[in-house]
């Protein structure tokens, strides 16, 4: 048996800033084609929901955020 390899970050998340109840987009391009993510903010897990929608393309992951609040930081 050969343990995988695990995905790493080719391009990491960025700091981005917004503007309450708008939405921001959080784009990273992992090094594996369609590697499981999950998101989480601290030890919180996110769920799909209309405050969050995760979309993942091959190597390309992004999480929007709907509705910013300050909480959301």
């Amino acid at each position: 048996v050969v343990p995988a390899t695990p995905a790493i970050f080719e391009k990491k998340l960025r700091n981005q800033e917004a503007e309450e109840g708008s939405t921001v987009t959080l784009h990273a391009e992992l090094s594996k084609h369609d590697a499981p993510v999950r998101w989480k903010k601290g030890s919180v897990l996110l769920q799909a929901s209309n405050k969050y929608e995760m979309k993942q393309i091959g190597s390309a992951v992004e999480l929007l955020i709907h509705d910013l609040q300050l909480k959301d930081a």
